[in-house]
């Protein structure tokens, strides 16, 4: 403040008090406090802010790092998991594979060629031989009415099982048969009145007749048969065909 007081007055006598030049004086060294003040707050505040943001900075690439690991944790348990399941599934297709089903009949090689005309099949439902060059859509199609054979063993050719029956099957069986067929891809199921065995199951040049859609050759078959190791086509399509 003397300091002030001499720039002030340069004859270097101290201002009387209450003069207008103590006055002066008086406001600089306040102001000057003041600016001291403001500039400690000032560097306070600074260092406060730039504390709270490290630490939400730190927090935030903390939080995504713990996202990250719990994502990938369980991603991981995710594969795990579907890698259990597909190995289950995959033992059962070959358990299946290897399984002897009772009452199974099978025929051997048969011609495979494509034709535009009708064909006459020894089996009833056929299961095999010439047939039309269009394929029965087989993604898990339930037929309503009967379809034509030509098309259908083309279906036996790409590895479908085609599921048919007659009118001696209960509206239960027909729903069952259905529910299985529509969760199974490459199946379809259609009447076929003329058959004899009320449920047939059929693969290329392998038949199965059973009374009951119960019945636990049902499952069997569908497990050893559907894109099992009779398909002539392995990976060949089922979609896209007659309808």
């Amino acid at each position: 403040m003397g300091s002030a007081s001499k720039q002030s007055n340069p004859t270097g006598k101290q201002p009387k008090p209450g003069s207008k030049s103590a006055q002066q004086a008086d406001r600089r060294a306040r102001i000057a406090e003041l600016r001291a003040v403001e500039q400690r707050r000032e560097r306070r505040n600074k260092i406060l802010t730039i504390g709270i943001s490290s630490a939400l900075v730190l927090a935030m690439i903390g939080g995504g790092t713990w996202l990250a690991l719990d994502a990938k944790d369980k991603n991981d348990k995710k594969a795990a998991a579907a890698k259990v399941a597909a190995d289950a599934a995959q033992k059962a297709k070959d358990d299946a594979a290897k399984a002897d089903i009772p009452g199974l009949q099978t025929f051997g090689k048969l011609t495979q060629n494509h034709v535009k005309t009708d064909v006459k099949y020894p089996q009833t439902p056929p299961v095999g031989g010439d047939h039309d060059p269009v394929w029965q859509t087989c993604m898990s199609n339930v037929y309503d009415k009967p379809v034509r054979n030509e098309n259908a063993v083309h279906s036996l050719e790409h590895g479908a099982v085609w599921v048919t029956y007659n009118g001696k099957a209960t509206p239960e069986d027909i729903k069952t048969l259905g529910d299985k067929v529509k969760a199974t891809p490459y199946t379809l199921m259609s009447p076929y009145p003329d058959e004899q065995g009320t449920i047939t199951l059929t693969a290329w040049s392998n038949q199965l007749v059973v009374d009951s859609a119960s019945d636990p050759r049902v499952e069997t078959f569908l497990a050893k048969f559907v894109q099992g190791p009779q398909t002539l086509e392995q990976g060949a399509s089922c979609s896209s065909g007659q309808m």
